[in-house]
């Protein structure tokens, strides 16, 4: 059994594009890979598309961190890749979760559910000393990655006004955490829907 398989046994049978967003330790993957197994569908991470665009120009993930400093193209080719992942599912009706800091903001309109995910800076430090990134680059990063977001795009990442639901994920055990998630999703009747905040497209 999976790590995704040991969080839930439920189904639910749901046709929703989902997003989910966060910094570094947050939880996303996790409760990604189970929504993805609960739902039966694919998602995408960024963080996985950025390692290919890091294996595809023979970097390490340091040092293609490092260039994104130096100009857009970096940032805007990955954001350009889940753009495109975005118009993709956004417009087959099934289900499908797309997963990075920006999804939300680059799905726009196209999403049904979008999700932030936070927790307190010492829990996702803990959560991320295994990872290949330190934990002082992970903070440089965060602040380094918010000043771009708003000189590229205009994004103000620290703005949750337009998520549906925001969580901070070390109030939950992840099996728990996605229970809520869960039933948010089960519960969901677009023909009740009277929430829904309008997103421009983001200009990649």
């Amino acid at each position: 059994m999976s790590e995704a398989d040991a969080l839930t046994d439920r189904r639910v049978d749901s046709n929703l594009f989902i997003t989910v967003s966060g910094p570094p330790g947050c939880g996303a993957t996790t409760l990604c890979e189970g929504l993805s197994t609960a739902l039966d569908c694919g998602f995408v991470s960024g963080g996985d598309i950025f390692r290919t665009l890091a294996e595809e120009r023979d970097m390490s993930l340091s040092q293609l961190i490092a260039k994104t400093d130096e100009s857009d193209e970096i940032d805007r080719a990955l954001d350009r890749r889940l753009r495109t992942i975005a118009e993709k599912w956004g417009a087959a009706n099934k289900a499908f979760i797309l997963e990075s800091r920006l999804a939300g903001w680059l799905a726009g309109n196209r999403a049904d559910l979008r999700i932030w995910l936070d927790a307190p800076e010492e829990v996702r430090v803990d959560r991320t000393r295994d990872r290949e990134e330190m934990e002082a680059e992970m903070r440089v990063r965060e602040v380094s990655e918010a000043g771009r977001y708003e000189s590229y795009y205009g994004i103000d990442v620290s703005d949750q006004s337009f998520y549906d639901l925001t969580l901070n994920t070390a109030r939950w055990s992840p099996e728990a955490l996605l229970e809520v998630v869960l039933a948010a999703v089960e519960e969901y009747d677009p023909e009740t829907d009277e929430g829904a905040f309008h997103t421009d497209d983001v200009d990649v």
